[in-house]
């Protein structure tokens, strides 16, 4: 069988049962990581339900027709692969789109991009298609489709700047699409990295008070019960919330004075800020409704913490949104109207202005898709040096990795030592996250103002343990930058 060299836009009959479409590329420094998808669709161009997006976290249809087989390297040059069974195809499925998405930056930094087909019993290629890209983080390299009884295969080598969310959301997979509940009801499973944390388990219960379980003990002695001056501050506003979010915040408040108490902060205010990964990666954690949990948790140390309970909020991706600051009473709705992300395709609709925007709400295609953590960053400091409060900083960052502008952050944490702000990075269950987890370890600072840790499944991680570890380097920081008169 003679391979066949194609341009874009040029199609082939599909003369094999099972077709190996191999994406291929070479990579360098500052190179993001790409990978293969497929959709499924029907005669209106869409996937019947979100069962019909194959890609690494959801890696075998139903009917076992598509599967995405994974990565190789060879010589330098990873491949990714996914395998289309055009035999065992359910009826109805007329097209399978051959899709690719890069996390950590544009394709254009890749080299080498090329799709391959191969005959799947005899590993023989049949087709091959080299493809050149720029900005785009989200690729269509072809397409099998149907046509009078055969299948072919058209090389399309389309971009967009939407990441894997809009190559979903252009083909019907639901990613927020519209103002109103929190968790949408269709949804696709949540972005996890091969090797892999397994699938999210029903929604958390909301526990009692009270130390971590047996099994995640620390060394140290018990703490004794907190004593009356722990008690949760009324905040205004707080009479206003749903009752069981009333409750809840209430039993979270409760925690979040334990956990400081025990790291030898009792009592201490601070200003709190919320930053909130928008990349196209968090797309699924914010259609699940994971990221509005984390939101209403750290609602809870804003409570508790912040003299009046408020927290000023941003959003970041491609560049940094400030949000409206999140007040205690208003908690319902800041959550329907800003716990959103890339809810509009660039490629589908364009760059008009979205329709429907509320008053407050940011355009999140202005966001962009991609991971510039460094100018969220900047436009905190800005903010706290234009700002100045009696009390500190605290910044609770939340992001799923994709770190690579790791000069950019560690300049601007480095030169952030000399000033009142301690940062808290949360990392949500993916990898990459570069300068943040060697941040410790850096020297040449007069205070440590940087803390990371990584959660696997943050909605199933106890209110307990989630404030032991969110709290636990901050009380250190703030005696370290009164010795060193930083504060």
């Amino acid at each position: 069988m003679t391979s066949t060299s194609l341009s874009k836009g040029a199609n082939l009959p599909v003369t094999v049962g099972s077709v190996r479409a191999v994406l291929g590329w070479t990579g360098g420094a500052g190179a993001p990581d790409a990978d293969a998808s497929a959709l499924l669709l029907g005669a209106d161009g869409r996937v019947r339900d979100d069962g019909d997006f194959v890609f690494y976290n959801q890696p075998q249809h139903a009917s076992g027709a598509v599967r995405h087989l994974g990565k190789r390297q060879d010589a330098g040059v990873t491949t990714d692969t996914v395998e289309v069974d055009l035999r065992a195809l359910e009826p109805g499925i007329e097209r399978v789109v051959l899709g690719a998405s890069a996390d950590g930056g544009p394709f254009g930094r890749l080299s080498g991009l090329t799709l391959r087909l191969l005959d799947a019993g005899t590993q023989r290629e049949f087709a091959r298609f080299e493809m050149a890209a720029t900005t785009e983080t989200a690729f269509i390299g072809g397409e099998l489709y149907l046509r009078g009884g055969q299948w072919k295969f058209r090389a399309i080598g389309q971009g967009y700047a939407s990441g894997l969310a809009g190559l979903a959301t252009d083909f019907g997979i639901s990613v927020d699409e519209e103002p109103g509940p929190v968790a949408p009801v269709a949804t696709v499973p949540p972005v996890v990295r091969p090797a892999a944390v397994p699938a999210s388990p029903p929604p958390r219960a909301v526990p009692a008070p009270g130390p971590p379980p047996a099994s995640r003990m620390p060394s140290a002695p018990p703490v004794p019960p907190a004593p009356p001056a722990s008690a949760p501050r009324l905040t205004k506003g707080e009479e206003r919330l749903p009752v069981d979010m009333r409750k809840r915040l209430s039993l979270r408040k409760e925690q979040v004075a334990v956990s400081l108490r025990k790291h030898g902060a009792e009592g201490v205010t601070a200003r709190v800020v919320l930053i909130l990964d928008a990349s196209g990666s968090m797309s699924f954690l914010y259609a699940k409704g994971v990221v509005a949990d984390v939101v209403e948790r750290m609602a809870a140390v804003a409570a508790q913490v912040d003299d009046d309970g408020a927290m000023q909020a941003w959003t970041f991706a491609s560049h940094a949104a400030r949000l409206p600051d999140l007040t205690l009473g208003e908690l319902p709705e800041w959550l329907r109207l800003h716990v959103r992300v890339g809810e509009l395709s660039l490629f589908r609709r364009g760059k008009k202005p979205r329709r429907g925007l509320l008053p407050g709400q940011v355009d999140m295609r202005t966001v962009g898709i991609q991971n510039e953590e460094q100018k969220a960053i900047a436009e905190v400091r800005t903010y706290v040096r234009e700002h100045p409060a009696a009390d500190p900083t605290l910044v609770l960052f939340f992001s799923d990795g994709g770190v690579y502008r790791n000069n950019e952050i560690e300049r601007e944490l480095r030169e952030a030592v000399e000033e009142p702000i301690f940062w808290q990075f949360v990392g949500l269950g993916r990898s990459h996250y570069g300068v943040l987890e060697r941040f410790d370890s850096l020297p040449g600072r007069r205070v440590d103002n940087v803390g990371f840790f990584a959660v696997d499944d943050i909605a199933n991680l106890p209110d307990p343990e989630l404030y032991d570890r969110l709290l636990s380097e901050f009380p250190a920081w703030i005696t370290a930058a009164r010795r060193q008169g930083i504060l």
